[in-house]
């Protein structure tokens, strides 16, 4: 079975433009996240999933510069986009990340991709980062039955969608489970968590950042009441 990591990430935001590209300590921030990618076993498996826009150019530079995997399909349809990467390269089941979760654990991912790809539909919401399992099945048979390309936030659709195999990822460690700390990168808040973060934990492991944070709670304080808006934002997709 071909099991792979997708970074799904465009330049283009409304709420913070080329975020993906801005720098933290003279790299940009999605290379944070290709870095620890590339801790996983899976680490030959990561394609960095983009839009064909001219936009994202420098995302597939980036791709090249650090020896992964690039696609590059529609701009709008998320879902597309997915379906055509895994036709492309023969997927059988991935782990989508997407690329603004810099402290993305690939542990986590790992056990994903170990033990839960007999399923269509790994549902990894509430936590830290939010984290999906989906099979050549599953996202051919959304692709299949969806009547709108505005396919962003991607959940919903799996969550209705009758003709798959899905599961509620419960059995884990509770440390993933979100507890007042904000670690997605959407606003200029965000990104000063994230210098602070970088700036200040040696070797970029989850605990160790689980560590920091609940040594120095001030830093979380930083970015949380962000979360309250994010999550209003996101209602319109439901």
């Amino acid at each position: 079975m071909n099991k792979y990591y997708f970074i799904s990430v465009r330049s283009e935001s409304t709420r913070l433009n080329q975020k993906a590209l801005l720098q933290i300590n003279e790299k940009s921030t999605i290379e944070y996240l290709i870095e620890n990618l590339k801790k996983s076993k899976y680490y030959s498996n990561i394609i960095l999933c983009t839009t064909d826009r001219s936009s994202d150019d420098p995302l597939e530079d980036i791709a090249l510069k650090h020896k992964i995997k690039i696609f590059r399909g529609s701009s709008e349809d998320k879902i597309k986009r997915w379906y055509d990467c895994t036709l492309q390269y023969d997927v059988d089941f991935f782990v989508n990340v997407d690329g603004d979760d810099l402290f993305f654990d690939y542990n986590l991912g790992d056990k994903i991709l170990d033990e839960y790809s007999k399923y269509d539909f790994v549902d990894g919401h509430g936590f830290y980062i939010d984290i999906y399992g989906i099979s050549i099945n599953g996202i051919k048979t959304v692709y299949e039955s969806k009547d709108t390309n505005e396919t962003e936030y991607i959940r919903t659709f799996f969550l209705k969608e009758k003709n798959i195999n899905k599961i509620e990822l419960k059995d884990i460690d509770k440390k993933y489970i979100k507890s007042n700390a904000r670690m997605t990168l959407d606003y200029e808040d965000d990104l000063l968590f994230f210098k602070n973060v970088i700036s200040n934990v040696q070797v970029l492991e989850f605990d160790n950042i689980l560590e920091y944070l609940n040594n120095n709670p001030e830093v979380k304080k930083i970015n949380y009441y962000l979360e309250k808006e994010w999550s209003k934002n996101q209602l319109k997709y439901k």
